[in-house]
């Protein structure tokens, strides 16, 4: 990676490093070490490690005092569904992480920076690497300016086809259809563009590097659009797993 990438990616996070090597070895994905004869330990596997490790204490302590009525089950289903891959995968898009990533040729070529697995061990990875950095308060800012700032639809974004089903059922008998409206892109590097209709209604469209990924966002903007209508039914534990 050109300094000119961490250099971005650093001002983009609005933390600078010490240590840039550690943000280096973050965003540097097993197939890159592998293909470039690295170390065993230069890849981010070590750095997600410890990475999960604090993003669980700073998100068990964030909920434990923003939800003091919420009971332990309660707590622990909040938490599973903001730190899930999914979850983190969309936090990671929404940061635009995956184009700073270090991935072999293969791994690049076949939709490798849009994969779930890999955004949401470098998410981890880079927390892992600005708490050795920098310890806990700036890893706990990044988490919150980048993972839980936005709790109530991250958690909505979980499980957001099942959920948006099970709303629609709940006031309408048509069916939902999801639509495959445009692929572009060259074969190993398309966008997906999927629409979804509720009979001669369109609720939303979404993109992704997959099908299922395209699908996923376009129920998510189509529960968006329902929630801004005053027609998304049911209640806050409803955006659980």
């Amino acid at each position: 990676m050109n300094s000119k990438n961490l250099k971005d990616f650093q001002e983009k996070i609005q933390y600078l490093f010490k240590d840039k090597g550690l943000l280096e070895t973050a965003l540097t994905h097993s197939s890159f070490a592998n293909e470039h004869h690295l170390e065993k330990h230069q890849n981010n596997e070590r750095l997600e490690f410890l990475g999960d490790a604090v993003l669980e204490l700073v998100s068990s302590d964030v909920l434990f005092r923003r939800y003091p009525e919420k009971l332990e089950g309660e707590l622990s289903k909040t938490r599973a569904s903001l730190v899930c891959e999914p979850a983190l995968a969309y936090c990671a898009r929404k940061m635009n992480l995956g184009e700073y990533l270090r991935l072999g040729k293969g791994e690049d070529m076949t939709g490798g920076r849009d994969r779930d697995s890999i955004l949401s061990d470098a998410l981890e990875a880079v927390i892992g690497s600005i708490f050795l950095d920098g310890d806990i308060l700036p890893a706990r800012k990044f988490i919150m300016d980048f993972v839980l700032n936005d709790i109530e639809n991250t958690r909505l974004f979980y499980d957001c086809k099942t959920i948006l089903q099970e709303n629609v059922q709940s006031w309408s008998k048509d069916v939902l259809k999801y639509e495959l409206v445009d692929v572009s892109g060259p074969e190993h590097n398309r966008t997906f563009v999927i629409q979804i209709q509720l009979g001669d209604r369109i609720l939303g469209q979404g993109s992704g590097r997959t099908k299922q990924a395209a699908g996923q966002n376009a129920a998510y903007q189509s529960l968006l659009e329902l929630k801004a209508q005053g027609l998304f039914r049911g209640g806050d534990e409803d955006l659980c797993i």
